[in-house]
């Protein structure tokens, strides 16, 4: 064996200087060999079966290192240079280096197809044997991706552990055909896709082509994240209520909320893993979801309870409790019901938690409906169709199966279902009975009349006939809650959210006297505050409920409905005078006076006005409540269980809408209200509550 030392010691001998005699005679004995070898080559007759691309190269080589062209230097340099070339991609074609990542596809594309320089003829020959031979591969290749069945190609013959297609492979021109490559786990054959984050590769027994990956799209690798689909849901933007100085502006007016989808709509929202969005969480709506036991009324309709008490989340300030109480009409004395089902069916409803939950929860409510009762319904997908003419409730197994029937399909014809549910509840209208549309969608209306004003007209002209109309959306991603709102709100109805079979049965079966029977509309609440007792003040929730304070009067304006045993509460955060709460500075030159010379009813924190209308009435009645302070409650914990409760829902709304009055109240203050004011909890609503602020908590970081 030859150690590096003598390697190092020939290296730096200085080579003897040519012979000239040596060289010319060298030089006519290659000649002669030449000429030689040109007179006993056989002549190109017939068909001679050609060598295998790689057989070729070896015996150019080969040829050309033991006799042939080191005639001249120049000559041997015009063939070495390109097949040196070929000899490099040959040697680099398993290596990892001669993938695309390494330009290995650019060295491709500059010598795939340069003629030889030396011999012509068999350049050609070669060249359009490695295309046609290229052409096959890429053909087979193709046909073994996108049809399987068809035969497989023979065997290739490996040469030196390299198989004739991989090398034809790196030279193949661009396939007609379309295929999609999977990762086989190796990394020697991953090449960039178009987006340049997913890779592609070989699966066993196919060729990875660079042009074939540049021109078609990957398959995403299974660790990368694909995008989120938009969220396409529709929900009102509001501001949250300021602060209002009550020497400036003492009187605040809104309508009553009885409806519950965004505490629904929250709910799903922190149990599918985010804190919701501010926008649909709306607080007097996940405070009314609960049902509480305030004193009901004794001739009118409803009942009003005030409270005034410290507040939990700010020393310095009070809340004055409102709660209100309808009356609860008895089984017996309820009228009879004309109700018309109409359900969307369109091409968005196709998910489980839409038709499918809507047709259980529809089977529920059936279930409870009386005999004489009525029950019509109306679908629309691309139009309106009627299912279900007027029938009798006593004749539950048609109505279930024109239920469990329906299908989704179709764009959304909202529009014309409403007018046709509109046209058979007239046609089977009761009178002094319950006449009502219950819309069942996603609220995507894109066929018809899409504008929400719109909406609201052709709403606002039907109710006048003394048909009512409630909303119940299903689904996320697509929820059109703006537009539940607007035409629930201008339907004398109200709008609940169903994400699960358990809320159904809340709203359609536990809660169904309330839902159906209406026993006074429009109802309207004005509060005005005696600057004398009060510096500022706040109205938490009713935001998109607020009304102008001359509509207070106007028995014109629309308002909300309160059902058979409702209970609606609003609270106000005020800030009692000389307290040092006050978060606006005082006038400098308003003075609250009259004509004595001091303020009227100095003693009263506020003056609390109700005005509502009988359900088959157009004038509306006035309900008065001064508060005092005997509504005073000394402190928090002396308030009732229900009140606290109530409290600690306001302050979660407060808190997921991250407004400032609860910044620095923590969830684990609310869920210490929440679990002390728990009390009786027949259905479990308020421990599910509780779920809802550990899971907030655990997503917010317990801000």
């Amino acid at each position: 064996m030859v150690d590096d030392n003598e390697l190092n010691r020939l290296r730096d001998i200085a080579a003897p200087a040519p012979d000239a005699d040596a060289k010319a005679r060298a030089l006519q004995a290659a000649l002669r060999a030449y000429d030689m070898e040109e007179k006993t080559l056989p002549g190109a007759q017939g068909s001679v079966s050609g060598l295998r691309l790689t057989e070729r190269a070896q015996r150019l080589w080969s040829e050309i290192m033991q006799k042939k062209l080191f005639a001249t230097p120049a000559i041997a340099g015009l063939v070495a240079l390109p097949i040196a070339g070929y000899a490099t991609i040959y040697m680099l074609g398993e290596s990892k280096f001669g993938g695309p990542e390494f330009g290995g596809d650019k060295i491709t594309e500059t010598l795939a197809d340069k003629p030889a320089t030396v011999k012509p003829p068999v350049v050609a020959e070669a060249d359009k044997q490695k295309k046609a031979d290229a052409d096959s591969e890429s053909r087979d290749t193709g046909e073994a991706l996108v049809a399987p069945t068809s035969p497989p190609k023979a065997e290739s013959t490996a040469v030196g552990g390299l198989t004739q297609q991989d090398v034809l492979s790196r030279n193949a021109p661009e396939p007609a055909q379309s295929g999609e490559f999977a990762l086989d786990g190796g990394a020697s054959s991953a090449a960039p896709a178009v987006d340049g984050g997913a890779r592609v590769g070989r699966m066993p027994g196919t060729v990875a082509e660079p042009k074939l990956m540049a021109q078609q799209p990957a398959a995403a690798p299974a660790d990368q994240m694909l995008p989120q689909e938009e969220n396409r849901d529709r929900v009102e933007n509001f501001k949250t209520n300021p602060v209002h100085a009550a020497l400036e502006d003492p009187v605040s007016t809104f309508s009553i909320d009885v409806d519950t989808a965004s505490y629904s709509f929250v709910r799903r929202s922190l149990k599918e893993g985010f804190i919701p969005q501010a926008d649909t969480v709306r607080v007097e709506e996940m405070v009314n979801y609960f049902p509480y036991d305030w004193k009901g009324p004794d001739s009118t309709p409803f009942n009003s309870t005030v409270s005034v008490m410290p507040t939990p989340w700010n020393e310095h300030t009070r809340l004055m409790h409102v709660a209100i109480k309808g009356f609860d009409v008895k089984p017996a004395e309820q009228p009879r019901a004309n109700l018309v089902f109409l359900i969307d069916v369109s091409g968005s409803m196709n998910e489980q938690d839409k038709l499918p939950l809507l047709q259980s929860a529809f089977r529920l409510l059936v279930n409870k409906l009386r005999p004489d009762d009525t029950v019509s319904i109306v679908t629309y997908a691309g139009d309106a169709g009627t299912v279900l003419e007027p029938t009798k409730a006593s004749e539950k197994d048609k109505i279930l199966a024109a239920i469990d029937n329906l299908t989704s399909g179709g764009s959304t014809a909202g529009e014309a279902g409403i007018k046709e549910a509109y046209r058979l509840a007239q046609k089977s209208f009761v009178k002094d009975g319950i006449n009502r549309v219950m819309l069942a969608t996603d609220g995507d209306f894109n066929v018809g009349q899409t504008d929400d004003d719109d909406l609201k007209r052709l709403i606002e002209k039907e109710r006048k006939t003394g048909v009512f109309l409630s909303v119940f959306g299903f689904g996320r991603d697509n929820l059109n809650d703006q537009m539940m709102q607007t035409i629930a709100q201008n339907g004398n109805g109200t709008a609940a959210y169903i994400d699960t079979l358990a809320e159904a049965e809340k709203v359609l079966v536990e809660d169904a006297s309330s839902t159906l029977f209406t026993i006074a509309k429009d109802v309207k609440i004005q509060v005005e505050f005696n600057p004398n007792k009060v510096s500022e003040y706040r109205l938490i929730g009713y935001e998109t409920r607020a009304l102008n304070r001359e509509d207070f009067n106007n028995d014109r304006v629309d308002a909300g409905e309160i059902g058979s045993g409702h209970s609606v509460t609003a609270i106000y955060e005020i800030t009692p005078k000389g307290s040092g709460g006050e978060q606006i500075d005082q006038l400098r030159y308003g003075q609250a006076s009259v004509n004595n010379g001091g303020v009227a009813n100095a003693d009263e924190y506020a003056f609390v006005k109700i005005r509502y209308k009988l359900p088959n009435e157009d004038t509306s009645k006035l309900i008065t409540t001064p508060v005092t302070s005997a509504n005073e409650v000394a402190s928090f914990d002396q308030a009732s269980t229900d009140q606290r409760f109530s409290v600690a829902v306001a302050a979660f709304g407060q808190k997921l809408r991250d407004e400032d009055a609860t910044a620095k109240f923590g969830y684990d203050k609310i869920m210490e209200i929440a679990t002390a004011a728990r009390g009786a909890d027949p259905f479990g609503y308020r421990s599910e509550f509780l779920s809802l602020v550990r899971l907030a908590s655990a997503l917010g970081g317990n801000r």
